[in-house]
């Protein structure tokens, strides 16, 4: 099994979840991204946000909330996604930037339109009645 190791920012606001889009994507991914060398998760996680979303996370503010993982959208059978979830402030105003070419506020009956992983983290933050 092959594992690729992401770091996702959970925002939240009435009850949904921030998501975005990629150019050539037709699916929402929760923001974040993956690791460079010698990164901690808080610098992958300030790193990706920014070039995603041109906003600055309050790295004060930055709290871990879990731990997902599922088949990768988009890779053979076996690689798996392990994603990594934090939330925090932020100052600045959202935006697309970057590869990213939609932001959207996606509910919990939006689940349809996320990869695997996502599914999951709608799920758990659905349980936990954070989203509608």
């Amino acid at each position: 099994m092959s594992l690729i190791d992401k770091i996702a920012w959970l925002e939240i606001k009435n009850g949904r979840i921030l998501s975005t889009r990629s150019k050539d994507r037709a699916k929402y991914y929760i923001p974040g991204g993956k690791r460079e060398a010698g990164e901690t998760d808080l610098e992958t996680l300030c790193r990706e946000i920014k070039e995603e979303l041109d906003v600055d996370l309050i790295k004060s503010t930055v709290s871990f909330k879990g731990v997902f993982q599922a088949q990768a959208d988009n890779h053979a059978e076996g690689v798996q996604v392990k994603m990594t979830c934090y939330a925090g402030a932020y100052n600045g105003e959202i935006k697309a930037a970057g590869e990213i070419e939609e932001v959207v506020w996606l509910s919990y009956q939006d689940r349809g339109k996320v990869s695997p992983v996502d599914m999951l983290i709608f799920d758990w933050l659905h349980e936990q009645g954070l989203l509608v």
